[in-house]
């Protein structure tokens, strides 16, 4: 029996959980990326109960795949090392149903590339457009042939070039003001408990414990964009040297068993909402969809949101009139998401004004205001996106009942 068929643009996180939960419907699914194989480097990401809920709904469980790292605490610091605010992941265990997971990223993409067939995975294969005038969408690839598809999951990025073909006279991207490095150090004998951020005027570092054991470094500066120096482990010891331990010890340990590598990428989210997240028979998801500032450590989550409600939206592969429904199924999905999203990006951003502060006095008032404010009070702060993931139609995907 003949298949529907998605084609999928990008193999990040939002586009290979798409292809698996698709998959998963009995969909036949291609997914294009236009890198030439796998990453082997990179970041780490942090699962959050709601980014938990989606994929167990899919049949996914994170911990199993990857390993996962629960921090002991989390929490903001000064850079003194003094806590503005720390909460322990038990108490979010028992609030959310499950504690939040740290995951190095080329492991979970690994691990959903290892769940689809094989022949799914096309890399060194970009999309270049999306011809969707006749009933069935056509996908044109760099690389040829073309492609038919019954839906294009378009998951290409913060640059989407297909998101910039549909909707010419959206305003794009809006540069947040900070540049942002990113590194991956082992450092077994410093056995860090706390997943923490610490602020100081118009700098952040972020440390999180691993699933491999190593640590994922993070660190944030206000500056234009395109600033770069031409060692950035020296202007990160610069910068941050001098701050609370073990900030410096990790930092002494980036590039220790290889070549120091720290990426650098200048922070930006969508200047505006799109007026819809699907046009025929395309529908965006994650960064191309809605790019947020990672203040929130919500753009993996919501990317891997969408691509779960998104397949539960429509139709089963093996559904002879399916392909008739896809265009109502992408309107329900624009209906589902859009507005999650769009107050997830728009929260993103405020709580980087806050990190990214320079003023002393500033500064010292928003210190103030975070020791102030109870930690489990704060957290409480959070229900909405923890617990606000929701199957269309389902009810809520709670492990536990709210606390």
């Amino acid at each position: 029996m003949e298949r529907l068929h998605a084609v999928v643009a990008g193999a990040g996180i939002g586009g290979l959980t798409a292809a698996l939960a698709l998959h998963r419907r009995g969909w036949q699914v291609t997914v294009c990326e236009r890198a030439p194989e796998p990453p082997v480097t990179g970041a780490g990401i942090g699962l959050a109960p709601n980014a938990l809920r989606a994929l167990d709904a899919i049949g996914v469980d994170a911990a199993r795949a990857t390993g996962s790292a629960v921090p002991a605490t989390m929490g903001v610091r000064r850079s003194d090392g003094r806590w503005l605010t720390r909460a322990e992941t038990s108490y979010m265990a028992a609030r959310y149903g499950t504690p939040p997971i740290a995951v190095p990223r080329p492991a979970f993409t690994a691990a959903l590339a290892a769940a689809l067939p094989p022949e799914a995975l096309r890399y060194g294969a970009t999309v270049t457009g999306v011809d969707d005038t006749t009933g069935r969408a056509t996908v044109r690839t760099a690389e040829g042939p073309d492609l038919p598809a019954d839906l294009v999951v378009a998951a290409d990025g913060i640059h989407s070039p297909l998101r910039r073909a549909c909707f010419p006279a959206h305003p794009g991207l809006h540069y947040l003001g900070e540049t942002a490095w990113r590194s991956l150090v082992d450092a077994p004998d410093l056995r860090i408990p706390s997943m923490s951020e610490t602020w100081g005027r118009g700098e952040r570092f972020g440390v999180t414990p691993l699933a491999d054991g190593r640590y994922y470094l993070y660190a944030t500066a206000v500056v234009p964009a395109g600033t770069r120096s031409a060692d950035p482990l020296t202007e990160l010891r610069r910068r941050f040297g001098s701050w609370h331990d073990p900030i410096p010890a990790l930092l002494d340990r980036v590039g220790r068993s290889g070549p120091a590598d720290v990426l650098q990428n200048d922070l930006y989210d969508l200047a505006a909402p799109l007026p819809r997240l699907h046009h025929g028979r395309t529908a965006w998801l994650g960064d191309a969809a809605h790019a947020m500032a990672p203040n929130l450590g919500q753009g993996g989550c919501q990317a891997i949101e969408d691509a779960v409600v998104l397949a539960h939206l429509l139709p089963a592969g093996d559904d002879t009139g399916g392909a008739d429904a896809v265009p109502a199924a992408l309107a329900a999905y624009t209906a589902a998401r859009r507005d999650r999203t769009d107050a997830v990006r728009l929260r993103a951003r405020r709580v980087g004004r806050l990190g990214a502060l320079r003023n002393p006095l500033a500064t010292a008032a928003r210190d103030l205001a975070v020791r102030a404010t109870p930690a489990r009070l704060a957290l409480r702060g959070m229900d909405d996106l923890f617990n606000g993931f929701r199957l269309p139609g389902g009810g809520r995907t709670d492990r536990s009942a709210h606390k």
